[in-house]
C-alpha cells in the first residue's frame, strides 16, 4: 500500500508542478505589471476559499428569513446546519473523484494545458457516456437557473432603492451589465473579486441582523410557522439550495496551483457562511415573524437608511460576481461546443460566450419569483447535481476492491473506512431523493404554480408595493 501510495503522490505532484510552470509563466510574461499578477491570478488555497464562500452565500441570504417564516426558527436553524454538513460532505466527494480523475488521466500522459476539466469531464472519465450525459444536463440547468436567480434578484434589490423603474426594466439593464462576465477567462481571475465579494455578502449579513434588532420586533408580531406542510418543505428546499453551491467545485479546483489541498475548503468556508446566515435570518424572522411570508427579500421590510441603501449597492456588485460564477462553467460547455475553449484570444471567446446570456435574460424576464424560484430550483436541479449525483458517482467509481486499493485518495481521517462512506453516501441519496426532490418539489412547485397564478409569467413588477410620494 505505501509504495502505491507514494507513486500517487509522485503523480500528483507532477500535475502540480504543470500547474506551477504555468503560473510562473504568467508571472514571466507580466514581470512588469506585478499589481496586475496579484490581483488577477489566484490559485492558492486562500482564492479557493473566498470562492467557496463568497459564492455559497448571495441573494439566498436575503430570502432565509422567508424560509425561517416558512419552517420555524428551531427548524430553520437545524436545517441550515444539517444541510451545510451534507453540502461540505458531497463537496468533498467531487474533489475526491475529480482528483481521481485527473490522476487517472496523467498516467495517459494527457495534457491540460488551455483545457479547463468540469464535472462532467469527470463522470465521464471515471463512469462512461451515460453519466456524462446526466451531469452535463443536471449541472448546465442548475448553473442556467442560478444565473437567472442572480438576475432576478438584482431587479428586486435595486427597486428598493429606486422604484421610478419596474423590476422588470431593472432586469433589462443588470442582464446587460452582467453579460461583461465574458471577458473574465476563468476563476484564476476572480481572485479580487471573490475576496471582495465576501466582504459584502459580510456587510449585508451583519447589517440586516444589527438593524433587525435595533428596529426591534413590530407591534402584534405572530411567529406562527411552520402551519403548512408545503410552506415546510418549501422552506426547507430553499436552505437545500443555499449549501448547494458547490456546482463549479471542479472549476475552482482547477483553478488551483495545488488541486489535491482543496479536499478540506468548502467545509471551512461553509462554517464562516454560518456566522453570516444563521444570526441575520434569526434577527430578521424574530422582529417581523410572519409578515416575511409576503415577503421574500428581507430588505423590503426594513426602513430605508444610507446603511440600507450601501447593502443594496453592495449586493448588486456581488451578485454581479456571482452571475459569472455561476455562467463561467456555461461559458465552457459552449466554447468547447463551437471550438474556441483552447484559443488564448479574450476577445474571440467573449464574442463567442454571448450568445450563453440571451436565455438567462430571457428566462429572468419570464419567471421574476425571487424566493419561491430559489425552492423549485433546489428540489428539482440541486438535488441531483450536487448532492445525489456525486455520492452515487463516488459509490460506483470504488465499487470494486480494485479501484479502492489503487484509489488516489483514501477514506478522510474521521471516517477510516470505505464501507462507512457507502453508507453515508447512501444515506445523502435517499435523504435528498425522498425529502429534497420528493416532499421539496411537491411543495416548491406548488408555491411556484400560486405564484404564476397571482402574478403571471413575465410580471411586470412581482411583490411590488405601490412608489412612495417622496420618491
Amino acid at each position: 500500500m505505501l509504495p502505491q501510495r507514494q507513486a500517487e503522490e509522485v503523480m500528483v505532484s507532477g500535475l502540480n508542478e504543470t500547474e506551477g510552470d504555468e503560473r510562473e509563466e504568467d508571472k514571466g510574461d507580466e514581470s512588469q505589471l506585478s499589481l496586475k499578477t496579484l490581483l488577477w491570478h489566484g490559485g492558492s488555497v486562500y482564492d479557493a476559499w473566498f470562492s467557496c464562500a463568497s459564492n455559497q452565500v448571495a441573494q439566498v441570504l436575503l430570502t432565509l428569513p422567508y424560509s425561517f417564516s416558512q419552517l420555524g426558527m428551531l427548524s430553520g436553524v437545524i436545517f441550515q446546519i444539517f444541510y451545510g454538513i451534507l453540502g461540505s460532505w458531497t463537496a468533498y466527494l467531487i474533489s475526491v473523484l475529480y482528483i481521481e480523475y485527473r490522476s487517472r488521466k496523467e498516467k495517459e500522459n494527457v495534457s491540460f494545458k488551455n483545457h479547463v476539466i468540469q464535472w462532467f469531464e469527470v463522470l465521464d472519465g471515471l463512469l462512461g457516456p451515460y453519466w456524462k450525459a446526466m451531469g452535463l444536463a443536471f449541472n448546465c440547468t442548475f448553473l442556467l437557473f442560478g444565473s437567472v436567480i442572480q438576475l432576478i434578484a438584482c431587479a428586486s434589490n435595486i427597486y428598493y432603492i429606486n422604484d421610478r423603474l419596474d423590476k422588470r426594466t431593472w432586469t433589462y439593464i443588470f442582464g446587460a451589465c452582467c453579460a461583461t462576465t465574458v471577458f473574465i477567462p476563468s476563476f484564476h481571475n476572480y481572485r479580487l473579486w471573490s475576496f471582495l465579494g465576501l466582504g459584502m455578502t459580510t456587510y449585508t449579513a451583519w447589517y440586516l441582523t444589527i438593524a433587525a434588532l435595533v428596529q426591534g420586533q413590530v407591534e402584534n408580531v405572530k411567529h406562527t410557522g411552520p402551519t403548512k406542510l408545503v410552506l415546510y418543505f418549501t422552506g426547507a428546499t430553499n436552505i437545500l439550495y443555499t449549501f448547494g453551491g458547490h456546482a463549479v467545485t471542479v472549476e475552482i479546483m482547477h483553478a488551483m496551483w495545488k488541486p489535491q489541498k482543496f479536499k478540506y475548503i468548502y467545509l471551512v468556508a461553509t462554517l464562516y457562511v454560518f456566522t453570516l446566515t444563521i444570526p441575520s435570518a434569526v434577527a430578521v424572522y424574530w422582529a417581523f415573524g410572519d409578515q416575511l411570508l409576503d415577503h421574500s427579500n428581507a430588505f423590503s421590510l426594513l426602513p430605508q437608511t444610507g446603511f440600507r441603501d450601501a447593502a443594496v449597492i453592495l449586493m448588486l456588485i456581488h451578485q454581479f460576481i456571482t452571475f459569472g460564477f455561476a455562467c463561467t462553467p456555461l461559458y465552457f460547455v459552449w466554447e468547447k461546443v463551437v471550438g474556441v475553449h483552447d484559443t488564448k484570444s479574450i476577445c474571440l471567446r467573449a464574442l463567442a460566450r454571448l450568445p450563453v446570456v440571451i436565455p438567462i435574460w430571457f428566462l429572468a424576464i419570464i419567471f421574476p419569483f425571487f424566493g419561491p424560484i430559489n425552492s423549485a430550483v433546489g428540489a428539482l436541479l440541486v438535488s441531483f447535481t450536487v448532492y445525489i449525483i456525486p455520492a452515487l458517482a463516488h459509490m460506483l467509481t470504488y465499487r470494486k476492491a480494485s479501484a479502492r486499493k489503487n484509489a488516489a485518495e483514501k477514506p478522510p481521517f474521521f471516517l477510516p473506512s470505505w464501507s462507512g462512506m457507502y453508507m453515508v453516501n447512501a444515506f445523502v441519496v435517499i435523504w435528498v431523493f425522498i425529502v429534497g426532490f420528493g416532499f421539496g418539489g411537491w411543495a416548491s412547485m406548488n408555491n411556484f404554480i400560486k405564484q404564476v397564478d397571482t402574478f403571471g409569467l413575465f410580471a411586470k413588477c412581482y411583490q411590488c408595493q405601490p412608489s412612495s410620494p417622496h420618491r
